[in-house]
This record gives structure tokens, C-alpha cells and sequence, in this order.
């Protein structure tokens, strides 16, 4: 496993142990249009939230640059794109529907991250088609005062 051997300032690996043992299913449930909302942390990671305790959410992002390190690894960049690619092909589909109420609003918030994190058109795709375009309002707020910080 070659993705082991690179430097992992952000404990990347933990997605990758997390997502080991169900990923082949996870991605075939998403192709079918269903997804296991205990899959959603570490398939779709989200922002972390302010004010969690150390811990509290083992599989949630940092900060926009462990965002981009994410998507720069070769597995998880690879599944991540995948996993959204995957659901352009349910064009007749809803995020609640796929997701309900609770997991359509994680995937809003992980897109939202991965987008900001990017300039990839995939997921510009998907926000257009299953979210009318919006960005999640709580992850651009939350995600500020960390490009404030990187300024200064």
C-alpha cells in the first residue's frame, strides 16, 4: 500500500482504515441510490465544528488545507470523486431521497468544504443539480475566520 508510505500530517489514514472494510459496498449502495448514514463522517467529511470537544468528531476536516491534502491523496481523492461522480447518475433522485433530511444537509457541508478546497467542476455539477447551486451557509460562515488566519 503505497499511500501509507507518504507523509500524513493530518492522520489522512484514518479514512482510509475507516472506509477499508465497507467502501465497495458503500459505493455500490450510492449507485443504487441509497447510503448508510453511519458512512456519511468518513465518505463524506465535513467541516469541523467549532465547538466540538478533541475527539468529539474523529472524521471531520480541520481546515481547508487538510481538505486539499484529502483530495490530493491518490485512495481517498480517487473515492471521494468517485463517490460524487456516482451520483450523477441518479439524475431523478434528490439528496434527501438518497440521504434524508439529516445526511443531505452532510453532504451539502462536505461538498461545500471539498468546493472551497477545489476548483474541480464536479462538484460545481453536483451542487447545481441537488442543491439549487447553494453553498451550505454553516460551513462558508465557519470557513472565514480560518482564510482570515491564513491572510495574516
Amino acid at each position: 500500500m503505497d499511500h501509507i508510505q507518504m507523509s500524513d500530517e493530518y492522520d489522512l489514514d484514518r479514512f482510509v482504515r475507516a472506509q477499508e472494510a465497507i467502501y465497495e459496498n458503500a459505493i455500490l449502495d450510492l449507485r443504487r441510490g441509497t447510503m448508510r448514514p453511519y458512512h456519511m463522517d468518513f465518505i463524506f467529511p465535513k467541516l469541523a465544528s467549532r465547538y466540538s470537544e478533541p475527539g468529539a468528531e474523529p472524521y471531520a476536516i480541520a481546515s481547508l488545507d487538510e481538505a486539499s491534502a484529502y483530495l490530493s491523496h491518490p485512495l481517498l481523492g480517487g473515492r471521494y470523486r468517485e463517490c460524487t461522480g456516482a451520483l450523477q447518475g441518479l439524475p431523478d433522485m434528490s439528496a434527501r431521497a438518497v440521504f434524508g433530511d439529516a445526511g443531505a444537509k452532510h453532504l451539502q457541508a462536505s461538498l461545500t468544504l471539498f468546493s472551497e478546497a477545489s476548483d474541480e467542476f464536479l462538484f460545481e455539477t453536483i451542487f447545481y443539480a441537488w442543491f439549487d447551486s447553494l453553498l451550505d451557509e454553516d460551513t462558508v460562515t465557519a470557513l472565514r475566520p480560518l482564510d482570515h488566519s491564513a491572510e495574516g
